[in-house]
């Protein structure tokens, strides 16, 4: 497929950093990507040359061990990754499993469409691993929380937003789209969680968000790397308060999401750059200077 725009993730940030484990391979990052198909290999199905397709971070898994086989293919051992493992969107050309890609909702631009295919599939397993819960706390206020918070809006839950302490601009953002009330990261909420969702990849925050959650409350690690969380007092854990990591997606976690997005309707803040500014975007996120999700574009269209 041509692409025509690839979402800049913090996953990219960590591959780039080292973080992950290194492969022995050069890395092509990316892995929301949105292009068009030019060529189709022999006997795939669903999809026609010319068609808009967009192509996930889960580019393949086995489909054969208990994982795959009990509908959670996103823990597969087996599993390649988009921009990691397979060559991903930081490209004018990337070819993809037909299997893992997805038709992609008309109402939304490529760059918009960009971010929903990681911030907003992560974002909203990590939404529904908070089960029922009315008030929700989310830390880390960027690409994948901008898109949770209008979903939790829709859902009629309340949002508590978590931002960088001091971080004006971000508290703005927050409430702008739809979170109820916006403070630091070292706040106390004004009302006790039904659950937490961190995406901010700092692992103090966990005891933090810990405190926050009522009894029974769930606090959802979001993210694929975090720092090491320090010890904590039991007794912030006691009271049936669970911790769990969100780990990649499921092609159903795709089918539901962009059927949901435009009902909503969800609106992606992207800020854009063309390909040859990935270091840029790259350095901006590491920086906590972006709002919203940055988004690279293979020719100069950017918007505004």
């Amino acid at each position: 497929m041509r692409v025509s725009a690839c979402g800049v993730c913090r996953t990219d940030l960590h591959i780039v950093d080292g973080d992950l484990p290194a492969l022995d391979h050069p890395i092509v990052p990316g892995h929301e990507v949105v292009g068009t198909v030019v060529e189709l290999g022999a006997g795939t199905d669903g999809f026609e040359a010319g068609q808009r397709v967009g192509v996930p971070w889960l580019g393949w898994t086995c489909g054969q061990c208990r994982y795959c086989m009990s509908g959670r293919e996103n823990l597969c051992d087996g599993a390649r990754f988009t921009g990691y493992h397979l060559a991903g969107g930081y490209a004018d050309y990337v070819v993809a499993d037909a299997r893992y890609c997805f038709a992609l909702p008309q109402s939304y631009s490529d760059a918009e469409a960009a971010p929903l295919l990681c911030a907003g599939l992560i974002g909203y397993r990590a939404l529904r691993m908070a089960g029922d819960a009315a008030r929700l706390g989310i830390y880390g206020f960027g690409a994948a929380a901008h898109i949770v918070a209008q979903i939790a809006h829709y859902q009629g839950r309340k949002v508590f937003a978590f931002v960088r302490p001091g971080d004006a601009d971000a508290k703005t953002f927050a409430l702008e789209m739809g979170a109820d009330w916006a403070g630091d990261s070292t706040a106390a909420p004004p009302e006790p969680l039904d659950a937490a969702l961190l995406f901010a990849p700092v692992g103090t925050l966990v005891p933090t968000a810990l405190r926050a959650v009522v009894k029974g409350g769930t606090v959802v690690c979001g993210g694929i790397h975090m720092s090491d969380i320090p010890s904590f007092p039991y007794e912030i854990l006691w009271g049936e308060r669970r911790i769990v990591s969100v780990a990649n997606l499921t092609r159903q976690d795709g089918v539901e999401l962009l059927a949901l997005a435009p009902k909503v309707p969800i609106r992606t803040s992207v800020e854009t750059f063309v390909l040859e500014e990935a270091n840029q975007a790259l350095a901006r996120l590491r920086a906590g200077k972006l709002t919203g999700a940055a988004v690279l574009l293979t020719t100069d269209t950017r918007l505004g």
